[in-house]
């Protein structure tokens, strides 16, 4: 298997210091998606009106060489794969919570689809996490409870502990 960069975190990007050095995937690399290093790139990316206008499909090409930086989905394990999609979720749910140093952020708080990202967070960490080592589960536990606080203090009237995003997997959340 030939050496791999570990993933460049998303979460980085939106200055929480969530690291995941533990995992080797590779950044967004659908074909539909680009190849965005960072959150700004891919907001950019994602704004351009001629971009959005095509199809999804007009961006496939299978002849196209990714370098071997794409790894087999086949040879990657499951809980890579599962922190992955964690961190994605949490990327999300940073942005739209409005945590993202960037001087627009103010400009991407959406509660309700944070909310919405978070619920998905806490019931994906709490059933992944009998499968999960520890290396793998505290952080993502760890970033789920600061999104989980994080978006209890953005909200104008702040759910009861339990009544919050994802506390239904995780039970109650208290600062």
């Amino acid at each position: 298997m030939p050496d791999l960069d570990p993933w460049p975190c998303s979460l980085a990007a939106v200055g929480l210091g969530w690291d995941c050095s533990t995992c080797t995937l590779k950044s967004c690399n659908y074909s539909s998606v680009g190849q965005s290093e960072t959150l700004s790139d891919m907001n950019a990316e994602h704004s351009d009106p001629a971009v959005n206008e095509t199809n999804p499909t007009d961006h496939y090409d299978p002849d196209h060489d990714h370098g071997g930086e794409i790894r087999d989905i086949a040879e990657v394990p499951a809980e890579e794969v599962i922190s992955a999609a964690c961190i994605h979720l949490m990327s999300a749910a940073a942005v739209k919570i409005g945590l993202a140093e960037d001087e627009n952020a103010a400009d991407f708080i959406d509660l309700d689809e944070a909310r919405k990202l978070v619920h998905a967070l806490g019931a994906l960490v709490v059933a992944s996490a009998s499968t999960l080592d520890d290396s793998h589960a505290r952080p993502l536990r760890e970033g789920l409870r600061t999104l989980q606080l994080a978006f209890r203090e953005a909200s104008h009237i702040p759910d009861e502990p339990g009544k919050g995003p994802g506390e239904e997997f995780t039970g109650p959340v208290y600062g």
